[in-house]
């Protein structure tokens, strides 16, 4: 099957900047030119909320919500490049309207840079549906057979650090990116065998941080306790942090002995699709920022708390305006906690003067109109 590695779509990226670079005090002129590197499968993701509940058997459900947006690791990278951070992204694209608005959403709309991803001529994109109701959310995924994988040229790419989903077939460039210099952060999805074999994550040891969630780290731990899971965790890895849903999360660093747990911050949900990326993105940023273990799981879990509070995925993962937004609003409340409000005082020194709005609307809730030039 062919392949193509570049879309043209006109001078490049239109994107606006981040208004703030969380590694400006870092970078020197020697810096690799990518931040974070990740690979992995767009889809497009349609999400209806608004739904009073679970949809019912030959019968029609009206949604007072919808938005579209790029999905998979999509959701992991725009997180990334909305933080700050120079995300590069190797993907399939599928020859399709739908790749075609999710490439053009990712490279124009958030500057990521695509020049190792490929449209894959013939191949349509994945769909998921995604219903959110009652604080969860039910998906339908459709998708043909999935492209063979392509290595770019140079892939990966020098970067500080790189993000992969652990799988049991391993992946070699998560070892060669290790041994080129570059920090790998760690996640895992939901093992439907059952079997939650500690094999699966053999590539763990090329990994500086590994961020599952409280089921998925206690299976593979056997053990029944979060915070057990994090500490037999660090046998393997360096760095674990288990995320404990409405507790927040917990984590551990071997090297330093240091563990610290943050609770997660109250807000009414609209839609979870891509908080736990968010997450990961948040903690990312704090750790080549170079920040105190608390904070990078503070910072992480705000990042994913604002991002539940819109529809769309991708899009509605939070950049520093909304952060800096959110600070101002919650340190003007008379009945704030000062310990809460000292947890996060570290945003102080770090976020810009100008704020948007409370409370901010983000996501694009359509794929858009047509264009009357």
């Amino acid at each position: 099957m062919s392949t193509r590695h570049r879309k043209q779509h006109g001078q490049g990226p239109a994107h606006k900047p981040p208004c703030l670079d969380p590694l400006a005090p870092l970078r020197t002129p020697s810096d690799p030119a990518c931040d974070v590197y990740l690979t992995g499968s767009v889809f497009l993701d349609i999400i209806f909320t608004g739904l009073d509940s679970a949809p019912v058997r030959g019968t029609e459900s009206w949604a007072r919500g919808m938005g579209s947006s790029p999905g998979g690791v999509a959701n992991m990278a725009t997180a990334l490049a909305r933080l700050g951070l120079r995300t590069s992204l190797a993907a399939a694209f599928g020859d399709d309207h739908y790749g075609e608005y999710c490439w053009d959403a990712l490279e124009q709309g958030e500057g990521i840079d695509l020049s190792l991803s490929r449209t894959v001529p013939g191949w349509h994109s994945p769909v998921t549906v995604s219903m959110a109701y009652e604080g969860e959310r039910t998906m339908i995924t459709h998708g043909h057979e999935a492209p063979p994988p392509e290595p770019a040229p140079d892939c990966p790419p020098p970067s500080r650090a790189a993000v992969a989903s652990l799988t049991p077939a391993r992946d070699e460039w998560i070892a060669q990116a290790a041994a080129d210099g570059t920090r790998v952060f760690a996640d895992v999805g939901w093992d439907d065998s059952g079997r939650w074999d500690p094999a699966d994550l053999a590539d763990l040891e090329h990994c500086e941080a590994f961020l599952p969630n409280a089921a998925e780290a206690m299976r593979y731990t056997r053990t029944d306790c979060p915070r057990a899971a994090a500490h037999a965790l660090t046998e393997r890895v360096p760095v674990a942090v288990v995320t404990l849903g409405a507790e927040g999360a917990y984590a551990v660093d071997a090297a330093t002995g240091e563990s610290a747990q943050v609770p997660a911050i109250a807000v009414e949900a609209l839609d979870p699709t891509g908080a736990g990326d968010v997450f990961v993105a948040g903690f990312v940023t704090g750790t080549l920022a170079g920040w105190p273990l608390a904070d990078r799981l503070a910072f992480a879990g705000l990042t994913a708390a604002l991002s539940v509070q819109e529809f769309g995925g991708s899009l509605s993962a939070p950049g520093w305006l909304e952060i800096a937004a959110w600070w101002r609003r919650v340190r003007g409340l008379a009945d704030q906690d000062p310990a809460a409000l000292r947890r996060y005082a570290f945003l102080d020194g770090l976020l810009p003067d100008q704020a948007r709005p409370w409370p901010l609307r983000r996501a694009v809730p359509t794929i858009g109109f047509r264009s009357t030039a």
